[in-house]
């Protein structure tokens, strides 16, 4: 077994494994096989592929029926990352991951893991912002460095503000974990394009990204800053593996959460540059990792898009369960990949004006069983009790029984809100027949 040398077995991301070296090509019993640059690859049907990416993202399994701090944690050792999104109206996206795959755990031990210098994560620039378990920090060197040395706007900034980083630092140092809105002296100045965010902040934000700065924990969603030595055990400080064996150990994580992957769909998973994912991808493929397949209609135009299957993944006969998606969740926040898997055209619509909204403010993918078949646009009116379905819409071919199936799964998302009930109220070719279920369910 090979491994990375600057990785302690206490620091080492529970997901990786070995790299071993295979003699022969291995039998996926998937399908027929084809050639690829001289080397025999097994075909994949799209619905196998869609089982096998849901398999790897833990939708193959049973809802627990007490979903406890165990369960959480095994959502985060297949997903290694829960992206972070401001937006309440629901609920914010890092919680909703663990609710699809366990159902109604209590969110206080998602907060238990994210938060503080016990928490097993923290939070950085991973995806777009995510929780990330912390063992993965070292990691992340490569990026860092990167915008140390190219951040032309915020790097730049903070090269000609130098005195007001070290002042950070100093008041961190000398005072512990703190918000910037704690440490701000001129809240009112505002300058330039940036948001109405002040100096100290912008500084702040920039520090986050080169790594001078970690987040420990959020107070009503505002980042409370540290320094990294307040935060993170001193194993996972000041050492960092070189960038090719970063970016090898990450690919190889996305190719373990997504089961199945193009090069895109690896690059995305944690936002990194095509050219040294490639090279990440050979040499995962001739160490046994990933093996070269094809799915049919994963195509670029006219060409067939070449794909890997992690050598450890599930390839399940059938998916059983029911779920509304996060629009940040791994299975849908890679459109491409979307559209590949489920043939499913998903955008938020938060930011279009909402005459011209057509699904809804905030729309989430229904899945049953391995197909997205609509959306539902949610609400948690916590003054009223209830949970609001301001629209809901089907896909074309989506099942009979998708009001049916789709009823239970919003009644658990109210009890998990703390809510007493749901009502629908919107527009959506979807909407009467929930309404009608609910009526049936009393």
């Amino acid at each position: 077994m090979n491994r990375t040398a600057w990785a302690t077995d206490a620091a080492r991301p529970r997901r990786i494994v070995g790299l071993v070296v295979l003699a022969a090509p291995v039998a996926l019993g998937v399908g027929r096989s084809r050639y690829r640059r001289g080397i025999m690859v097994d075909v994949v049907s799209p619905a196998l592929a869609r089982r096998i990416a849901l398999a790897a993202q833990g939708f193959a399994r049973p809802l627990p029926e007490a979903p406890g701090t165990r369960a959480v944690n095994g959502v985060i050792d297949r997903l290694a990352l829960l992206q972070i999104d401001s937006v309440n109206v629901f609920e914010r996206s890092h919680y909703l991951p663990a609710f699809s795959r366990v159902g109604a755990y209590d969110r206080t031990a998602l907060d238990r893991i994210t938060t503080g210098r016990r928490g097993r994560m923290v939070e950085y620039w991973a995806h777009q912002a995510a929780f990330i378990p912390r063992e993965l920090w070292p990691l992340f060197e490569f990026r860092r460095a990167a915008f140390r040395a190219n951040g032309s706007d915020w790097g730049g900034w903070v090269a000609e503000d130098a005195p007001l980083a070290e002042w950070l630092r100093a008041e961190l140092a000398a005072n512990g974990p703190m918000r910037a809105s704690e440490i701000e002296h001129d809240a009112n100045e505002r300058r330039g394009p940036w948001w109405g965010w002040s100096d100290v902040k912008r500084t702040l934000e920039m520090m986050f990204r080169t790594g001078d700065v970690v987040c420990v924990e959020r107070r009503r969603f505002e980042r409370v800053y540290a320094l990294p030595e307040q935060a993170l055990p001193s194993e996972l400080l000041g050492t960092a593996p070189a960038e090719a064996d970063a970016v090898r150990e990450l690919v190889e994580l996305a190719a373990s959460a997504q089961g199945i992957a193009t090069e895109a769909d690896l690059a995305d998973y944690w936002r990194m540059k095509r050219a040294p994912v490639r090279q990440a991808i050979t040499e995962l493929e001739e160490s046994g990792v990933l093996l070269p397949v094809e799915v049919p209609g994963w195509q670029t135009g006219a060409r067939q898009t070449p794909a890997w299957l992690h050598r450890d993944a599930k390839r399940p006969r059938r998916i059983e369960t029911a779920a509304v998606l996060s629009p940040f969740d791994p299975v849908v926040w890679f459109r491409p990949r979307t559209e590949r898997l489920f043939d499913f055209h998903y955008r938020i619509e938060i930011y279009t004006p909402e005459p011209e909204r057509k699904f809804g403010y905030y729309s989430l993918p229904v899945l049953i069983d391995d197909r997205v078949v609509g959306r539902v646009d949610l609400k948690s009116d916590r003054q009223a009790g209830v949970l609001r379905v301001q629209s809901a819409w089907s896909e074309p071919g989506a099942p009979a029984e998708t009001a049916a199936r789709l009823v239970p799964v919003l009644q658990r998302a109210a009890a998990w809100q703390g809510l007493g009930e749901v009502s629908v109220t919107g527009r959506g070719d979807l909407s009467p027949a929930l309404a009608a279920e609910l009526r049936a369910a009393g």
